[in-house]
């Protein structure tokens, strides 16, 4: 079998089994956020944390809920990594420097997960399990959290209310990525990926001298990882370490897990809706532009120019063998079209035109299909949009799932859709025009560039997949990168929550014959238009000096 025809297998297993699991998933997701029965250990939790589930909350409590609890972790997850050094299960390891551990927590809890160190090298079991482990479920909780209060905002109407920020926070946990997950470790731990809490120990001789590794809780983390959109890695070398993800086998399960919980929300917004053809329509949106830059990636990453690619049936460099170039491309699409940020191969030794690819993924907003939760409401932000400008050509007032669109509701959409890009553009132009940055390259020209253009990207989209080139463990890039992530994940949750307050306070406006259908495939293709069309407009200029301009003097 060639490769090409084993990277179509791999794909068409992937999209069935994505299948399968996205009705009762998204059903099941619906009934969880919908439901009114506590369970006991959510009671206990209520209790511990003085929290009240039934009360309902406004955007701004709901919010301020949100606000509170992440800077808490944040908080909380730098402490434990400044005690490291006197901290039990350290393996030896010192606390880490206030701008990494600053770093690291604003990483971990913006679900980014960027990473600064070599974990294998720096973090010891209690960080790595009771620090960043934990916020890898907390992190993802939380943007499932404020996607479901957007879907309430769409789906009630004259009242503010949006829920209870901490019983969708505590359900979201416990009922979901929890169980998920316990499988997934399972499933890993049976391909072939390690659990223990080994300490450091030699594995042979190399090249004249020893090799060292630690073992670790690392099938459990990497469920959680891919599941919650993550991507930390427990080694360095993230999810192209055997540790993490030894064969081809769970390298397509990490896939499906990454993909699993973003794809079944849209069910679970149509469900929560009242009409699942508008989920249909959001899926067959995000599915059109995850596929077409699959096959964009596969056809320029298997191109055959010059004889050691021809040697090697493509561009091999930077891929692991038991992946080949089919498996390594399906993965890094998949995670940077989400905020995942895991990778199973180096994003940097892609063709020029290949890692612009990835680039642009996370460009896009993440929301082909984006991550845990933030996937789903930045594609309804651009839903918001796509009515607006189909509203100015038609001459009508917009009006999406029942709700009109008007000046403020764009307003927030605007803002929304332009933090991002304000964060990445400007900390890009600042860092290349300051002499002490530019250092931290490892290449010159157009791919130096990229290097840098891509770690903003990554930070302020909350993606944390390097571009495997720049030396990030710097005060500049540990502070400035810090500050995009959390900026780039908390403003637009702002954003999205006063759109979700100010949707739910309407009353519907009855359907008529000139009411836009936005279930068709119609309305989808116009939505995958707007996507492409605002992010080239944004990007374009950045893309033509870094991977655009490498690509095409290849």
């Amino acid at each position: 079998m060639s490769p090409q025809a084993a990277g179509l297998l791999q794909l068409t297993a992937l999209i069935a089994a994505l299948a399968l699991a996205y009705r009762p998933l998204g059903d099941h997701m619906a009934k969880v956020y919908s439901s009114e029965k506590h369970y006991a250990p959510e009671k206990w939790i209520y209790k511990v944390i003085g929290a009240n589930p039934a009360a309902e909350m406004r955007w701004p409590a709901y919010l301020r809920g949100v606000l509170a609890f992440s800077a808490v972790s944040v908080f909380f997850l730098y402490l434990l990594q400044r005690m490291q050094g006197s901290l039990p299960g350290s393996l030896g390891f010192s606390s880490i420097d206030p701008d990494q551990a600053f770093n690291t927590a604003a990483s971990f809890v913006s679900n980014t997960n960027w990473q600064s160190y070599s974990g294998e090298q720096a973090m010891g079991h209690v960080v790595q399990t009771g620090g960043l482990a934990v916020q890898n479920f907390l992190s993802a909780a939380v943007g499932m959290a404020v996607a479901v209060a957007l879907v309430r905002g769409f789906a009630r109407s004259r009242t503010g209310e949006l829920g209870n920020f901490w019983a969708d926070l505590v359900r979201g946990t416990v009922r979901i990525l929890l169980p998920i997950s316990v499988i997934g470790a399972l499933v890993l731990v049976a391909c072939g990926a390690i659990q223990n809490f080994s300490g450091i120990h030699q594995v042979g001789q190399f090249m004249g001298g020893t090799q060292e590794w630690n073992g670790g809780a690392v099938a459990s983390q990497e469920a959680i990882k891919e599941l919650g959109t993550n991507g930390g890695g427990y080694f360095n070398a993230n999810s192209a370490h055997p540790f993490e993800n030894p064969n081809p086998l769970s390298n397509l399960f990490e896939i499906f897990l990454i993909l699993l919980i973003p794809f079944a929300l849209t069910r679970t917004f149509g469900r929560m809706t009242g009409s699942l053809r508008q989920g249909y329509a959001i899926l067959g949106a995000m599915a059109v532009i995850w596929i077409g830059f699959i096959a964009l990636m596969m056809w320029t990453e298997f191109a055959h120019r010059g004889p050691a690619f021809e040697i090697a049936g493509g561009a091999m460099e930077g891929k692991e063998t038991r992946f080949g170039i089919a498996g390594s491309s399906i993965f890094a699409v998949s995670t940077t079209l989400t905020s995942t940020g895991a990778v199973n191969s180096f994003h940097s030794s892609y063709t020029g035109f290949g890692g612009g690819i990835t680039m642009l993924g996370m460009q896009l907003g993440e929301i082909a299909p984006g991550g845990v939760g933030s996937g789903l409401y930045g594609m309804l932000i651009m839903a918001v949009i796509a009515v607006f400008l189909a509203g100015l050509m038609v001459g009508r007032t917009p009006e999406y799932l029942g709700k009109k669109i008007g000046t403020r509701q764009i307003k927030l959409a605007a803002c929304y859709i332009l933090v991002t890009p304000a964060l990445v553009l400007g900390f890009t132009a600042v860092a290349m025009a300051l002499p002490t940055p530019t250092d931290s390259m490892t290449n010159s020209g157009a791919h130096g560039f990229s290097e840098i253009l891509y770690a903003y990207t990554s930070g302020a989209n909350n993606n944390g997949s390097a571009f495997a080139g720049l030396g990030a463990d710097t005060q500049w890039f540990n502070t400035t990168i810090g500050i995009a992530m959390l900026l780039g994940r908390f403003v637009p949750m702002v954003f999205v929550l006063a759109l979700a307050g100010s949707l739910a306070e309407q009353k519907p406006v009855p359907e008529t014959a000139g009411t836009l259908r936005t279930d068709k495939p119609l309305y989808a293709g116009l939505l995958v238009g707007t996507i492409l069309i605002i992010t080239g407009l944004t990007y374009f200029p950045a893309l033509a000096l870094g991977p655009l301009a490498e690509g095409l003097a290849s």
